[in-house]
């Protein structure tokens, strides 16, 4: 696998929104969201992230079935909490509730991803939510257990929380991210990059950073809570 700097192929950017109503989720769909995001992560994350104006999920596994039966193509994805001992009932969990998909948060070591996938046994694609460093550098290490339909998405908050970085998107600005990209496009593996914000709003303006979606080539976005 090279670490070399590919040029990204032209695909579509698609959206994927947080929400657990079943009325959001199919009026998403209508406007052409791709992915309804389910966060029932909770291990950690109001401690890690308690000075950010991040999502905090509210959201059970119970709420997964009425929102699947909300909509007709959208995928339903679940996340989970990060690797923990009861990982393996989560997985079989979110799955009896009808998760389309799952994503890993806050793994840092390859026998994280591989235990993961060997729970999983391809029952649905999983999308590993790379953002520790840790994960961030052994990306080229535990990118070739992925199967097909697996992706990566790289979380621009908890990046620059444990890369002790000022700005949400210094990892962006800095090119943190050109090595990891690149690796996964000579893999052949979908990724997408954070959030985007409504045009016209923000510190950053969005349109600069769906230019930055287009040319590493990030296939995927999760829509700011602003859009609902």
């Amino acid at each position: 696998m090279s670490l070399g700097m590919s040029q990204p192929m032209s695909r579509p950017l698609r959206f994927m929104l947080i929400t657990a109503s079943p009325d959001v989720a199919a009026h998403a769909e209508a406007a052409g969201v791709d992915r309804i995001f389910i966060d029932t992560e909770t291990l950690g994350k109001a401690d890690r992230q308690g000075l950010i104006d991040s999502h905090r999920a509210t959201h059970s596994l119970a709420d997964v079935p009425a929102v699947v039966a909300a909509v007709q193509r959208s995928e339903v994805m679940v996340r989970i909490n990060p690797p923990h001992p009861e990982t393996a009932a989560e997985v079989e969990a979110a799955l009896a509730a009808g998760a389309h998909r799952l994503m890993l948060p806050m793994f840092t070591r390859t026998d994280e991803v591989a235990a993961l996938l060997a729970q999983v046994r391809g029952r649905v694609p999983v999308t590993f939510l790379t953002e520790t460093p840790a994960a961030l550098v052994r990306l080229p290490a535990w990118l070739p257990l992925l199967g097909a339909g697996d992706a990566v998405h790289f979380g621009l908050n908890d990046l620059r929380i444990g890369l002790r970085l000022d700005h949400l998107f210094e990892t962006l600005a800095g090119g943190l991210l050109e090595a990891a990209a690149a690796v996964c496009r000579d893999a052949g593996v979908t990724f997408g990059i954070g959030g985007l914000g409504r045009i016209g709003q923000g510190e950053i303006p969005p349109d600069w950073l769906l230019g930055e979606h287009v040319r590493m080539g990030s296939e995927w976005a999760i829509l700011s809570r602003a859009f609902h």
